[in-house]
């Protein structure tokens, strides 16, 4: 018999979810989720984990809760880990008591963890405390569903009311509330994706709200909050503050690079997306890597120019029956991620250029003596001349040794059309190199680029979308992710 788990995802970040829910995540056979589920906690599990959507939105269900039941049951008869992952907290309007009542009745083992739910996210994220000394100790939460089944003489009065899933019926609920002798003139806020970078939020009165969200066309999931603690946003709302909120910033890096900058761009309030234009690949002849890893002791010196080639050699080396110990020449790096990657591996790096790029590089071997000098680059297969081209002429023998190969995404073209041409235009597009702004206008054209601003990570990125008809709005001045988004914020913010 397996077990099942009933785990509340939390409100929208994917970083609220709590690290019992993260860990159980990880040891998953099956998750069952819903529609307020974030996709990136999905990606927490196992690569073979069933992944089943069984999400209900207003008139569309996919399974009946029977037929939810029924497969949480039978997925653990089988000796399954199963997760139901739910949006919010499972006991909170989700339906999670239901499932465990089916669950216990079956005689199926199972947990309940509990998640952050929506309106302590509203909370913390619009600046609207729940409970205040001066304004409220009483807080109900109740669901819009079903206006008439509700005792508004009980309820109505509550000074902090709560409404999920009333998004389309708080018009009557205002009227049921008002009639009961609460001022019109409550405070009152509807909140969209709450904790989210897309977060949407409307602030009115209970007189004014209902025709606010059908003016400004709010779309369901939307909680809703009624009280004076309302009144606070203006002074607590830290997150409506920060620099990028609301701008939706597409990020090009391949997959496995792009974690970094798109959690800092996340941190600074930014909706970041992620559209990689390359993919990083072994490259497909080692003949000359591996020679040179049979002689690498004979080396004066060994120059990376990404934390990719560093990491592809390490991966040949590992394979041959050497290891670091062979290293005999000084080592120097074309920039601080390259250099990082060496010092994570207790290497001392030498030389590096005061800005990132090759010819910066090239120029601070300028007092070296580098007169038939072996000089080990390990780049990727395809590459700019210039530095090999620029050390030989100063009298280095200089040996090419390709460790990896970037190539176009296969769905380029479809993952492109489907966030440049969707409903949420980006006002933002990141390119961190050259490759990335080729393979993104090889798939879909520069056209698509129209209306959105472009960001490039050097003046050598900036080059090549510019002949490729790409007009650049902000350009790194230190050319890496940390210049790129500061030269993001000093064009100013424009409105989502």
């Amino acid at each position: 018999m397996g077990k099942v788990y009933l785990v509340g995802a939390g409100p929208g970040d994917p970083d609220l979810i709590t690290w019992k829910g993260r860990r159980i995540l990880a040891a998953a056979d099956s998750i069952l989720y819903d529609h307020l589920a974030p996709d990136a906690l999905l990606a927490l599990a196992p690569p073979a984990a069933e992944r089943l959507y069984v999400g209900k939105k207003k008139s569309t269900h996919e399974f009946s809760q029977e037929e939810i039941c029924s497969m949480l049951i039978e997925r653990a008869r089988r000796g399954l880990t199963v997760v139901r992952l739910k949006g919010g907290d499972p006991f909170i309007f989700g339906r999670g008591g239901e499932e465990a009542e089916a669950l216990a009745d079956a005689g199926v083992p199972f947990e309940v963890v509990p998640g952050v739910t929506t309106p302590l996210g509203i909370a913390a994220y619009s600046g609207v405390p729940l409970t205040h000394r001066d304004h409220t100790s009483v807080v109900t939460f109740l669901t819009g569903h079903s206006v008439s089944e509700i005792d508004w003489d009980k309820v109505g009065g509550s000074e902090t009311l709560v409404i999920f899933m009333g998004l389309t019926t708080f018009g009557e609920i205002a009227r049921e509330i008002i009639a009961r002798g609460r001022s019109p003139e409550t405070p009152a806020i509807a909140v969209r994706w709450a904790t989210r970078p897309d977060q949407q939020t409307i602030v009115g009165t209970l007189s004014t709200l209902p025709g606010m969200i059908a003016q400004q066309g709010l779309k369901p999931p939307a909680t809703i909050i009624v009280g004076e603690v309302v009144r606070l946003r203006e002074k607590l709302d830290w997150f409506g503050r920060l620099p990028l909120f609301g701008q939706r910033i597409v990020v090009t890096r391949a997959h496995e690079q792009a974690a970094n900058l798109v959690l800092r761009l996340r941190e600074l309030g930014a909706d970041a997306v992620e559209l990689p234009a390359i993919e990083i690949r072994p490259a497909e002849d080692y003949s000359a890597l591996d020679a040179a890893i049979a002689n690498l002791d004979s080396y004066d010196w060994l120059i990376f120019t990404s934390a990719n080639g560093i990491r592809y050699f390490l991966e040949r080396l590992d394979q041959s029956p050497r290891d670091v110990r062979a290293i005999r020449g000084r080592i120097a790096a074309i920039g601080p991620a390259t250099k990082a990657a060496l010092e994570a591996l207790h290497l001392k790096v030498d030389r590096m250029g005061v800005e990132f790029v090759a010819e910066s590089l090239l120029e601070s071997f300028t007092t070296e003596n580098l007169n038939n000098k072996r000089i080990l680059l390990t780049r990727a297969a395809v590459a700019r001349d210039t530095l090999p081209t620029g050390l030989r002429a100063r009298g280095a023998v200089v040996e090419v040794a390709p460790a990896y190969r970037t190539v176009s995404p296969e769905n380029l073209s479809a993952m492109a059309g489907a966030i440049l041409a969707g409903p949420h235009k980006p006002d933002w597009i990141m390119f961190t190199s050259s490759s990335t702004v080729e393979n993104l206008v090889a798939a879909v054209g520069a056209e698509a680029l129209a209306g959105i601003r472009v960001a490039s990570i050097g003046p050598v990125t900036s080059a090549t979308a510019q002949k490729l008809g790409i007009k650049i709005f902000a350009e790194a001045s230190e050319f890496h992710e940390d210049g790129l988004i500061e030269a993001i914020l000093a064009k100013g913010i424009i409105e989502p």
